[in-house]
């Protein structure tokens, strides 16, 4: 099966898409998509090209999304948080020779000496007009392990990176998120970034593989979205711990009523979030963890089975091991780096030759970068990423462990843990939180809190109270940012 196929999964007067009061079966979805396609090959867009999709949400990126694919071309999503410059460069590492886009790019300066210049198209009007060609089928040899995809990390330092899905890897995984047991009566809300893999993936590919509805949201706001909730009977929310922070706050029990399965991705759900959702609402989150580079998901929660402060299970037809900084195996209960194989582990990074081989190696072993655990049972639990691993001393601190306990002291609204350098001890953690609305936090009191409940060599050296923590797109603590935006505010940190 190829990616856009999928769409045919849905009997055809099913409600596939609802956006902002539109809705579209998935007859006339599977004909928008048909519009899409024409167009696109009338403006020249061929097999193996790569076109550009600069967009908030709505249901113009999935017709052009399937469209792309079912030419045979690539899609190159981008985060429409990005500056000119960073959306410059995912456009020319690309090669990208068209993107439509949801407002103009004002990239043309750093075209000036390119030979190719993507050409922009308005994505809310381009199926306004038919073409007046129609676009031939996909040549006969087209499989699925042809790329469809190209999804540019974030990385730590340098440019991003493009990790290359095929459809057989988006497919493969989307039939593993069968364990969220979403069926055709079901509605989804697409709350988070369409150009984030997990919210492809598992929100909008899910949906419509099980010929459920797909409620798009273009731009969160968390009164609306409730609204929508409420109104639309909404079953299935898939988001982000903030957001589901934010309910715990803002929503009343009536208004999740229909709720019968809350899926959290992106980063580690705190464990005083899935208390209080449940609490409150009589619902247990349940987790999930993966990365891009394996078409997200590596491990899933089945519907039913949560286990607390645990992403889920290994997926069907997948491998995974946890290993030592040598490549050997650890014994249950031990963390190390999650390293996977299967069906949905990327192709590798495009034109990147070098990233590919670091991160993927000759035995096909995906090496996520990530720290986990699993138990007896076979649940994993995420530790933290390796690259945010604070060694102090040579003892190893896990910002996430100390995060967990710092969420517990009363009036704490966020935290983050980050390593900063220190003369003596190389790396110590640095404590970077809000507070809740009315609130005071003292730090004198939280640091005798800390003192009862960790290591001497975990607690943070020092803490620093902000208005509020820069977040990702897909609204995750933007811990590489923290630092920054404190200093420009006026912080200092110590040395």
């Amino acid at each position: 099966m190829l990616v856009h196929e999928i769409m045919k999964n849905g009997y055809a007067d099913d409600i596939a898409i609802v956006d902002e009061g539109r809705r579209f079966t998935y007859a006339d979805t599977w004909d928008k998509i048909k519009i899409f396609r024409d167009r696109l090959y009338e403006i020249g867009v061929r097999t193996g090209d790569r076109v550009g999709i600069f967009s908030r949400n709505s249901a113009e990126f999935i017709f052009t999304y399937m469209a792309v694919a079912s030419l045979g071309a690539i899609n190159v999503p981008i985060n429409f948080q990005l500056s000119p410059h960073e959306t410059a460069y995912i456009l020319k590492n690309a090669e990208v020779k068209h993107v439509l886009t949801y407002e103009k790019l004002e990239i043309d300066e750093f075209f000036a000496d390119e030979k190719i210049k993507p050409v922009q198209h308005d994505i809310a009007t381009f199926g306004d007009k038919k073409a007046e060609v129609e676009a031939p089928e996909l040549p006969a040899d087209f499989g699925d392990e042809n790329p469809c995809v190209i999804i540019y990390t974030s990385g730590t330092t340098g440019n991003p990176k493009g990790a290359v899905l095929s459809h057989a890897n988006l497919i493969c995984n989307t039939r593993q998120c069968q364990v969220f047991k979403c069926k055709r009566e079901h509605k989804v809300l697409c709350v988070l970034p369409m150009y984030h893999c997990f919210e492809w993936t598992c929100a909008v590919l899910n949906t419509f593989y099980r010929g459920a509805e797909a409620h798009v949201i273009r731009m969160f706001k968390i009164k609306e979205m409730i609204d929508i909730v409420r109104e639309e009977k909404i079953t299935d929310i898939i988001a982000v711990p903030s957001i589901f922070s934010l309910l715990v706050t803002v929503a009343t029990p009536e208004d999740l009523k229909s709720v019968r399965f809350p899926m959290s991705g992106g980063t580690i759900l705190p464990v005083k979030v899935f208390r209080d959702f449940k609490e409150k609402f009589g619902l247990e989150i349940s987790e999930g963890y993966g990365l891009s580079e394996a078409s997200p998901a590596v491990v899933l929660t089945t519907a039913g089975e949560t286990r607390q402060g645990s992403s889920g299970k290994i997926l069907e037809g997948e491998e995974i091991r946890i290993v030592d900084e040598n490549g050997n195996d650890l014994p249950e209960g031990e963390p190390g780096e999650i390293w996977v194989r299967g069906g949905n582990v990327m192709l590798g990074y495009w034109k990147n030759p070098d990233a590919t081989k670091e991160a993927l190696d000759k035995d096909g072993w995906l090496h996520t970068g990530d720290i986990a655990k699993k138990d007896s049972d076979g649940y994993y639990f995420l530790v933290n990423r390796i690259k945010e691993l604070i060694i102090s001393m040579g003892e190893n601190i896990y910002p996430r462990e100390v995060e967990e306990v710092i969420y517990r002291f009363p009036g704490i609204a966020d935290a983050a843990v980050v390593g900063v350098s220190d003369k003596l001890r190389g790396e110590v953690g640095a404590c970077f939180f809000t507070t809740k609305e009315g609130e005071k936090v003292d730090v004198r009191e939280l640091k005798k809190f800390l003192q009862k409940r960790l290591a001497l060599y975990k607690i943070p050296r020092e803490f620093h109270e902000m208005k509020e923590l820069p977040r990702t797109s897909t609204g995750k603590i933007f811990k590489r940012k923290i630092i920054e935006e404190f200093i420009n505010s006026g912080g200092t940190i110590q040395q």
